[in-house]
Parts: C-alpha cells; sequence; structure tokens
C-alpha cells in the first residue's frame, strides 16, 4: 500500500476513500501511543491539542480524533476553530505531548487533512509518521474508568495565539491601512483582531466562513478580490491567507502581486539590517525563483535550498539553527517566534517593516526582481512514474539546454495531490510558456492513465 501521510499530514477527499471518521478515529489511536512519550514519569497524564479549521467536514472528523484521543486515555484541550499555526504554539504553550490539527489548507472545502505536532509544536519526522501508521494495524489502548482521556473546551486558545503575535511584532502598525483576506478560513477572527490591536486601521474580506466557503474565490490561491479591494480602500497593502492560514501573500498598493519569494527577500533584509539572521542565511527550496537567489547575493545572504515542503524548510533551519526560512507559495517560517508558517505572523511583519520604514511595499519588494516564471499542474498521470520516465526525462534535458543558464526546469510530483507540477523560468513570459507547455504535453502523452 502507498503511505498514507504526504508532505503535510494526511489528507484527501473527506468521507471518500481514505478520509473517514473510522480512518480519523483509528489514526487518533494509533498516534496517542506513538506521541505519547512521557507516560513513563510518575502522575503524568498525556495531553494533546486539537484544532481544526472551518470546514463542515472538521466537525465530525474533530469529533472522531477527539473521540480517538481520549479513548485511548489522552486528555484532550479541545481548541476550536484556529489557524495551524495557532495549534503549533499552543502545543508548546501548554507543554502538551501532541498537536493535531484537522485542515486541507488551500484546497477546496471537499478535501480535508490530519496533520500532527510533536512536543512544542514541531512538525514530525518521516520515521515517526511511518511509525504512527504501522501502529494502526494492532490493538488499540483501551483504559478504563480513570484512565480514560478527559476532554476540555480550550476556551481562551485565541487570546492566547494573539498574544503571543502581539509580543512577536517590532512596531506598531498606526498609520497603516491594510486589507485582509481570511479565505472564509481559520483566521477569520484572529487575524483582523491582532492587526487592529496591533495599530492598523483595518478592512476585511472573504472573513464569513460558514464551512461550506473556505477557499472559494478568496484567499492566497484567489488574489483578485483582494488586488481590487486594496486599491478602492486606497490600503497601503493588502495581505492574503490560505484557508488554515499558515500562509501569506500580500498585495501592493498599487494591486500587483508580493509573492512568497519577495515577502522572504524583504525580511530577510531587514533582519540582516537588525543583526537577527541567523548565520545570515535563508533557507528556501527548490521551487523559489532565480531572482530571489540573485538578490540574497547581493546583498549579502547566503541561500540554502530544499526539497518542496515547508516542512524539509523546516528541517533545514533546526539542522543550521537558522531563523528565516519559507516557500515561494507564502509558508514562511520565523523560528524566533514560531516551530512552523504562521500566515498571520508573517502578514504582521511585512505591515510592520512598511511602517518603520515609510517605505511603500512596492519599493521593499523591488530589492528582487523575479525571473518570468510559469507553473502548469498535469492531473490525470501516474505521478509516480515522473522520475522514472526516460522520455519525459529526456525532454527536460533538451529543454534545460535549451535556455542555455538563462532559465531551469523544475518537474515534480505533488505531495498533497495526484498532480504533476512542471515549473520553468525563461529569460521572457513567452519563452517560459512555450516550454512549459512543451513539457507538460510530453508528461500528458507519457504518464497518462
Amino acid at each position: 500500500m502507498a503511505r498514507i501521510f504526504g508532505t503535510d499530514g494526511v489528507r484527501g477527499l473527506a468521507n471518500g476513500d481514505v478520509i473517514t471518521a473510522d480512518f480519523a478515529l483509528s489514526l487518533a489511536q494509533a498516534a496517542a501511543v506513538v506521541l505519547r512519550r512521557r507516560d513513563h514519569e510518575h502522575g503524568h497524564r498525556p495531553r494533546a491539542v486539537v484544532g481544526r479549521d472551518p470546514r463542515a467536514s472538521g466537525e465530525f472528523l474533530s469529533a472522531a480524533v477527539v473521540a480517538g484521543l481520549a479513548s485511548a486515555g489522552v486528555d484532550v484541550y479541545d481548541a476550536g476553530v484556529l489557524p495551524t499555526p495557532a495549534i503549533a504554539y499552543l502545543t508548546a504553550d501548554t507543554d502538551a505531548d501532541f498537536g493535531v490539527m484537522l485542515s486541507a489548507s488551500h484546497n477546496a472545502m471537499p478535501d480535508n487533512g490530519i496533520k500532527f505536532f510533536a512536543r512544542g509544536g514541531h512538525k514530525l519526522p518521516d520515521a515517526v509518521e511511518d511509525e504512527i501508521e504501522a501502529r494502526m494495524g494492532q490493538e488499540p489502548l483501551r483504559p478504563t474508568g480513570a484512565e480514560v482521556g478527559r476532554v476540555q473546551v480550550m476556551a481562551d486558545g485565541g487570546a492566547r495565539y494573539i498574544r503571543h503575535l502581539l509580543l512577536a511584532v517590532p512596531g506598531s502598525l498606526e498609520g497603516l491601512t491594510v486589507v485582509l483576506d481570511a479565505a472564509h478560513g481559520a483566521a477569520s477572527e484572529v487575524s483582523p483582531e491582532v492587526f487592529r490591536l496591533a495599530g492598523a486601521t483595518v478592512h476585511v474580506i472573504g472573513a464569513s466562513p460558514d464551512g461550506l466557503n473556505i477557499n472559494d474565490g478568496y484567499g492566497s490561491t484567489h488574489l483578485e478580490q483582494l488586488q481590487e479591494a486594496v486599491v478602492a480602500h486606497g490600503a497601503d497593502l493588502g495581505i492574503a491567507h490560505d484557508g488554515d492560514a499558515d500562509r501569506c501573500l500580500a498585495v501592493d498598493a498599487t494591486g500587483q502581486v508580493v509573492d512568497g519569494d519577495q515577502i522572504m527577500a524583504v525580511l530577510a533584509i531587514a533582519l540582516k539590517e537588525r543583526g537577527r539572521l541567523a548565520d545570515d542565511t535563508l533557507v528556501a527550496t527548490v521551487m523559489s525563483n532565480l531572482g530571489l537567489l540573485n538578490a540574497m547575493r547581493e546583498a549579502g545572504i547566503a541561500v540554502k535550498q530544499t526539497g518542496v515542503g515547508d516542512r524539509y524548510v523546516l528541517e533545514e533551519m533546526r539542522r543550521g539553527s537558522y531563523s528565516l526560512g519559507g516557500e515561494q507559495s507564502g509558508h514562511v517560517i520565523m523560528l524566533d517566534h514560531g516551530t512552523t508558517g504562521d500566515g498571520v505572523l508573517t502578514g504582521l511583519m511585512i505591515a510592520a517593516q512598511v511602517a518603520a520604514t515609510g517605505r511603500p511595499l512596492a519599493e521593499l519588494a523591488s530589492v528582487m526582481t523575479r525571473l518570468p516564471q510559469v507553473l502548469i499542474n498535469v492531473g490525470g498521470v501516474d505521478k509516480s512514474r515522473v522520475d522514472t520516465d526516460e522520455a519525459v526525462r529526456s525532454a527536460v534535458q533538451e529543454h534545460e539546454a535549451g535556455l542555455a543558464g538563462s532559465g531551469r526546469v523544475l518537474m515534480r510530483k505533488s505531495g498533497t495531490e495526484p498532480l504533476v507540477r512542471v515549473m520553468v523560468e525563461a529569460p521572457t513570459q513567452e519563452h517560459a510558456q512555450q516550454v512549459g507547455e512543451a513539457l507538460a504535453g510530453v508528461v500528458r502523452e507519457r504518464l497518462a492513465l
């Protein structure tokens, strides 16, 4: 059988073939055994923090997870609807044995997912996920009497997370006008609240979740509404989250998109100037634009590159004790303040830099010139063969040779969706599009199901 864990937990169609209530219960029971690392301590009862985004399926799936944990003897703090980084923070703040977040992030509403945080709020290594998966085939723990887990609603989870964010912001946002797009997701309440408390004038869109509209036309994957709202309100900038708010993309005052690479460039230079960029190094993935690498070189900042996925960025950051890393998609990790990508924190930091310098976001982001880039998602193919099919590999090599160092090609299977991603950078947008479409055609022909 294929491994059930992807690059960001387990994800799929809710109530479909995999992500069912029975599966969630079984997975939680297995995780309770593997992650309760301190049950040898005298008098210790294992504890977990559980949260979710507002999609409808999260209601029954979180109930199944809570039931699975409590039935295995784990006391549960049920934090309700909160961003993924809030659950990571609360896991550390409460000294819980682990945390669980139910979300499919930027995916459409019918999907859902389950991801775990280890003690301290860190994502699990592959080996631990494999251990949980192996445990699912064994008899679960069945304590009785006083040994069963107890469930407690964590009513102050959002307030605790907001206090944490406000302590991290380096200065007031007073004088700034910001438009926030919460994707009808998990940050619909906390993001507007913390920006207002930090001093900004805030206009909000995409913050009316009804369980069915998450990521639907709003958020970091649908920036058109935010672009229009920023210009209409004459705002200084706009901030867009995804469904679970571990991402942040921005829009400048003219309505132009500022992507994750540009955000990292701005923050890296700001931290270096303040002496807060550890080892003057940024960690990014192979998907980051060549323009980021060029900008960092000019600023005297080294770049460590990893595989695609914020978990791999985080692993490299922890390994080298680096303070800043992230992805072009808007996952930005600031290890001085959190253990995972945090879209609300990232937005606050970008806004704070605009406020502190008095410079427009467009000017700050201009430190990086993006090479034209095309990303094509090819569905309906056997993504498992993308690295082994000789015709596909030959086509990639041929087009890379044609770019002659003036661009690059990256082809990879998605870790969260049934897709092959074809990314091309070239001197012009037209050239990048031509190469991308040609390679996508080869993938469709060679890897068709």
